[in-house]
């Protein structure tokens, strides 16, 4: 019986799980194949490149927008249109502009929101 191949995914799949842009990414995780035992290990125990990626960015607009408690519209209505690192991250909330405040709320309102309704639906089952 044959040895089952081991599934592989591209390198911006890879990324994508990990939470980083793979243009930031070495050169040899961009060129080749990523296996579902690599990024396990990576995901596990995260090397250098990786862990300071994390922490430092740019990050993705998704983490962008987490770290600024917004949506990813909300960052799009801001005219964030690029990724940000952590030190461009903090000067924004630091700076707290109008539209952050607003999107903030907005944000809250919507999460409210949900939370009300899963509750409601809860309820009926």
């Amino acid at each position: 019986m044959p040895t089952p191949k081991p599934q592989t995914m591209k390198p911006q799949t890879a990324a994508k799980k990990l939470g980083v842009l793979l243009s930031e990414t070495p050169a040899e995780f961009q060129e080749g194949v990523v296996s579902r035992t690599e990024l396990n290990a990576l995901q596990a125990e995260p090397p250098e490149w990786l862990a300071t990626l994390r922490r430092n960015g740019p990050h993705t607009r998704q983490e962008t927008a987490r770290r600024l408690g917004i949506s990813n519209s909300g960052l799009a209505r801001g005219g964030v249109g690029e990724h940000l690192t952590t030190d461009e991250i903090k000067a924004v909330l630091d700076e707290m502009p109008d539209w952050l405040v607003a999107e903030r709320d907005t944000f809250a309102q919507v999460r409210a929101e949900d939370l009300r309704l899963k509750a409601r639906d809860a309820g009926r089952a």
